[in-house]
């Protein structure tokens, strides 16, 4: 089952991969109408963004033999779109730039290129845009795509939706990962609903946290007695793990807590979530207590207390 499986995960990528560089017109003679082919276009991206680099550091940041990077500068040479200057460390390495020809040709291929994209995003709805825009920062983190720079995403209340997503999330994401059956999404419906039936604003708060137009965590902080608190169905997305996330929801549990006047927040888990338990160690929880159990379609599951005194 696992071969057949990893076999028809193949076929869907690289079926992908057809649909995708037709999409872009990769298989077209020229780059976008241009003269250039798309491993040239690439290599001018390159220097017009990175002045100085030499063809050293080009052919590394783009995964290309060295000697198609030379023949490939050297056509730029004879077509004036780029300007060599001797490296004042080393007289064997040079220095690369465009020229006027290559800025104006580079303008004309990053225009087309954008205008391209645009139309074809103009087709999509907001949300269908921002579900692709998800989509390929999502295959771009799995496939080892290194970030941009710092990730930013906003907390925010819950919206129209939101607590059905929440519920959703919870029943797919435990499923998936730890192999809990409809019991687990029954448990997080149930605290869900106990949530809005019995909310006290001044005492009680859920936190979506958003990126990019997307939910990738929540959490739920609820009243379990006049001076205790209790923290409930934290998630975060696997694809916006280690964004420091989970942290942040867990410190702004922390935050309301303490300004509600609670002395105490409690947490159940279970002692196999491992990353959730990091994260509640870290914000000073103390494991309280322990209880074995069988639950959620799992048989040998260890139930575990978590308190935070305020």
């Amino acid at each position: 089952m696992a071969d057949m499986d990893s076999s028809l995960h193949v076929q869907a990528v690289r079926g992908f991969n057809r649909f995708y560089t037709k999409q872009i017109g990769v298989l077209q003679e020229g780059l976008l109408g241009s003269p250039f082919s798309l491993a040239e276009g690439r290599v001018l991206y390159e220097l017009a963004h990175h002045e100085g680099a030499t063809a050293t550091d080009i052919g590394k940041a783009l995964g290309l033999d060295a000697g198609y990077v030379s023949r490939m500068l050297r056509s730029f040479d004879e077509r004036g779109l780029v300007r060599r200057t001797r490296s004042n460390v080393d007289a064997r390495r040079a220095h690369l730039s465009l020229t006027r020809i290559g800025q104006a040709a580079f303008g004309r291929l990053n225009q087309r290129s954008h205008d391209e994209v645009a139309a074809m995003l103009r087709r999509l709805s907001a949300g269908d845009q921002r579900r692709l825009v998800s989509a390929m920062h999502a295959i771009e983190g799995l496939l080892g795509a290194k970030p941009k720079g710092p990730a930013s995403y906003v907390l925010r209340p819950p919206q129209p939706g939101d607590l059905g997503w929440i519920v959703h999330r919870q029943g797919a994401l435990y499923a998936e990962e730890w192999r809990y059956n409809e019991a687990f999404e029954a448990l997080a419906a149930e605290i869900v609903a106990a949530f809005v039936q019995h909310l006290r604003p001044s005492h009680e708060r859920c936190w979506i946290a958003e990126k990019d137009g997307d939910i990738v965590g929540s959490v739920f902080l609820v009243r379990k007695s006049k001076t205790v608190a209790q923290l409930r169905l934290l998630l975060v997305e696997p694809s916006a793990r280690g964004l420091g996330i989970g942290s942040r929801l867990i410190a702004e549990c922390v935050r309301f807590a303490r300004q509600a006047g609670y002395r105490k927040i409690t947490l159940w888990t279970q002692s196999e979530l491992d990353a959730a338990r990091r994260l509640y160690k870290k914000a000073g929880f103390t494991l309280t207590a322990k209880k074995p159990h069988d639950s959620f379609g799992r048989k040998g599951l260890v139930a575990e207390t978590w308190d935070l005194e305020l």
